[in-house]
């Protein structure tokens, strides 16, 4: 009976899920898309190319799609149940909650650890496809669209401008074509002027194009070492043939190794060695700093200046010192002090700059170190809040479920934001500004927990207006009794 119970609970739990999961990995990956919109369209890339991009980015976004999934769908399930009354069915037959949520936490334990498994092993690769993918896609170049009456620099060395344009047996025919030609690097000096012109790819992978101009002018300006009894000269043509090189149009894929250093492509044991070595290089470098900063003191002396220096057991009275002085050394001493300060000064500027940047760098590298961890604790988190929820609010399908989640989901996703916002900036240390969101929603959860456990009427008002009802009757018969 327990395992027929079991797999009805966890059948029940499965379709939201699933459900849930797909449908907010979808919501994020439209934002992504719209995000990134202007990027994509207009440079004739293939279709794998955009589905090979858009199944990266979908893993990326797994980390935030799971947690709300989990929260969603255990609302859901507990929800249905209790709305159902299956719930009361359950406790009838002695089946307690906690018996009831135990398959559901055993899954949620599962989910977080693959959660774990991915955010640590899959995720960085992941980010490094996606990232170098979008790069290449940012960097392509936007593929030829000559509109009439408009000047289209699409073709490098070449500027085109067209009257009209048909296509006739899918052919591209152009009218009243008028081409400047850059080749030669100085400018507008080369000019081509014809009637019609005629675009066919000749090559297989359609990396070369001609264009055929009929019955035209071409004009040369080009300025030549050896003098010319016609500067200016032009030609009539009745068939000219231009090639244009169509390779600039293909996505040039980037070396993938030239991102493998970012944090976000790292798993946990390559962030622990580049933590370790950003720390190091920042304390070699600061003492390098140190020494030197000693160097360029006016306080330092080295060896040779020691043997002369004559110890005194009283003190020394600077400003008489200084007034015992002619006035040419007087003003040279003060010129001294003040390049030396305005130097000292500018010299820890620079450091105390530098360091917070290093700072902040090595921090970030230790904030993808915890979101591996927080991610799969925030799905426990949830789960606690999510099923204890549903259980009490005793309401299935996707109104107030969506509702509830939504509310808590964002109250996570701020706190966690703010965490991280803070710890990168160092204004808190990086461990309590990660576990910040977990750490404020666990007790929540926990709070939830029990108040389900005990048959609580934490969301039913009626609950609480009997309360009321109860502290005005005590009163009025408080008030009673003394009259």
């Amino acid at each position: 009976m327990l395992k027929t119970f079991s797999k009805f609970i966890l059948k029940s739990f499965a379709s939201p899920f699933f459900a849930t999961f797909f449908i907010a990995l979808f919501v994020l990956l439209m934002q992504f898309v719209w995000k990134y919109i202007d990027d994509m369209v207009g440079k004739g890339l293939e279709w794998t190319v955009i589905v090979e991009l858009l199944i990266y980015v979908s893993a990326s976004l797994v980390p935030m799609a799971l947690p709300l999934s989990i929260l969603l769908s255990s609302i859901m399930t507990m929800g249905n149940l209790g709305e159902n009354y299956e719930l009361v069915a359950f406790k009838s037959a002695g089946i307690s909650l906690k018996r009831i949520l135990r398959p559901l936490a055993v899954v949620a334990f599962l989910l977080s650890i693959l959660a774990f498994v991915f955010s640590n092993y899959l995720l960085p690769i992941a980010n490094l496809k996606s990232k170098s993918l979008l790069y290449d896609v940012k960097e392509q170049k936007p593929t030829m669209d000559i509109q009439p009456g408009i000047f289209s620099n699409s073709l490098d060395d070449y500027s085109i401008r067209v009257r009209d344009k048909k296509v006739i047996d899918d052919v591209e025919h152009l009218y009243d074509v008028l081409i400047y030609d850059h080749t030669s690097g100085d400018g507008n000096r080369v000019v081509i002027v014809a009637q019609e012109g005629i675009m066919t790819v000749s090559d297989n992978n359609n990396q070369v194009m001609n264009l055929k101009l009929i019955d035209g002018y071409s004009y040369d300006e080009s300025e030549d070492n050896q003098k010319r009894d016609f500067p200016h000269m032009r030609s009539k043509f009745g068939e000219q043939l231009i090639r244009f090189d169509l390779s600039q149009f293909t996505l040039n894929r980037t070396d993938e190794d030239l991102f493998k250093s970012n944090y976000k492509m790292l798993n946990m044991e390559q962030l622990d060695d580049a933590i370790d070595t950003l720390s190091k290089l920042q304390s070699s470098h600061f003492k390098s700093f140190k020494s030197g900063f000693k160097k360029s003191s006016i306080f330092y002396n080295n060896k040779k200046e020691k043997k002369e220096l004559i110890s005194v057991n009283r003190s020394v009275d600077f400003d008489s010192l200084y007034n015992n002085l002619p006035f040419n050394k007087q003003k040279q001493v003060l010129v001294t002090a003040t390049n030396l300060s305005r130097n000292a000064k500018s010299r820890l500027s620079s450091i105390v700059e530098d360091m917070y940047n290093r700072t902040k760098y090595i921090n970030y590298h230790k904030i993808q170190w915890h979101q591996k961890l927080t991610l799969s604790f925030a799905c426990l988190v949830l789960f606690l809040i999510g099923a204890p929820l549903g259980a009490i609010i005793r309401k299935g399908g996707l109104g107030m479920p969506i509702v509830i989640s939504v509310i808590f989901f964002l109250i996570f996703h701020i706190l966690s934001i703010t965490g991280e916002k803070m710890s990168k900036e160092g204004a808190m240390p990086v461990v309590q500004g990660m576990w910040m969101a977990s750490m404020i929603l666990l007790p929540v959860g926990l709070f939830f927990t029990y108040k389900a456990t005990t048959d609580s009427s934490f969301f039913r008002l009626d609950s609480y207006f009997d309360s009321l009802k109860k502290l005005f009757r005590k009163k009025s018969d408080q008030t009673k009794e003394e009259v």
